[in-house]
């Protein structure tokens, strides 16, 4: 990945959670890792996405969707290290 690739800004990419259409603006590089835990899990992205933000919503200070998908995946990574 060069760094046009790296720091390449957020693309907009529709989602379906629990039936609503909504949007989230990611990094291409995070839309790659989501796609990676997706495969990785065998969920579609639209799944794994509203896993995501339903453990989002119970959090104390729920953050945005996009920063929540970010924080997981970055999450996932550190667990994934540790083992």
């Amino acid at each position: 990945m060069d760094d046009d690739d790296l720091f390449h800004p957020p693309v907009k990419r529709s989602v379906e959670i629990a039936g609503h259409k909504t949007s989230i603006s990611l990094e291409p590089l995070f839309w790659d890792m989501l796609h990676a835990a997706a495969e990785a899990e065998g969920l579609p992205i639209n799944a794994l996405v509203g896993r995501i933000d339903s453990e989002r919503i119970v959090a104390p200070t729920p953050p945005g969707l996009a920063g929540a998908v970010r924080c997981w995946l970055v999450a996932r990574l550190q667990i994934r290290e540790a083992e």
